[in-house]
């Protein structure tokens, strides 16, 4: 008889679990019809993703206590504002109006690098946190550049894409120094 249940949940689970896997969500009135459609989108979305980050960059500066730390997120400050206004440039150079779209990723990482702040005593275990949100964040944008790029490369939007790779290669450096902040001097102290 045991065996029998088990069978008969196994089975229902299955089926529940193939039938939700095959239907299709519904699409929203203004969803993108095709690649450039979702590539104008993707521009909206990190386009109020920097600007986002602007805000957030100089609290992050605020809490850190690590002097090398501060200078490295001042210099991203500065680079992060570049990269709105060459998102500016490449919605200019496609004849489109520059819009942002909140994006739900970035929030969501802004609002944990948030608590994180929130919940570290100031000093080398908070900078340890910041560091750790910071290259979240640099992650994001490292994949969402790199999406960008392919997609302008498809779409043979040739002064897009030279603008998204030298972005691109920023946001590596800037993953890069984080890297080497936290392996020389910041993880080792705050144990």
């Amino acid at each position: 008889m045991a065996t029998t249940k088990s069978a008969t949940a196994t089975k229902t689970k299955t089926a529940v679990k193939s039938s939700t896997s095959t239907r299709k969500a519904p699409a929203k009135k203004d969803a993108a019809k095709d690649l450039s459609d979702l590539f104008e989108d993707s521009l909206k979305d990190i386009y109020w993703a920097e600007k986002a980050l602007v805000k957030a960059l100089p609290k992050m500066m605020k809490n850190a206590t690590n002097e090398k730390l501060k200078v490295a997120i001042e210099k991203h400050l500065g680079e992060t504002e570049t990269h709105v206004s060459r998102l500016e440039e490449i919605f200019e150079s496609m004849g489109k109006k520059a819009q942002a779209k909140k994006c739900d990723a970035m929030q969501g990482l802004l609002d944990e690098g948030n608590s994180i702040i929130e919940e570290t005593e100031p000093g080398t275990v908070r900078d340890a946190g910041i560091i750790a949100a910071a290259q979240k964040v640099e992650h994001y944008e490292i994949a969402t550049y790199g999406t960008l790029a392919a997609f302008a490369k498809i779409l043979q939007e040739s002064e897009p894409l030279k603008i998204l790779l030298k972005t691109l290669e920023e946001e590596k450096k800037c993953d890069e120094l984080l890297t080497n902040l936290a392996d020389i001097n910041l993880n080792s102290k705050a144990v």
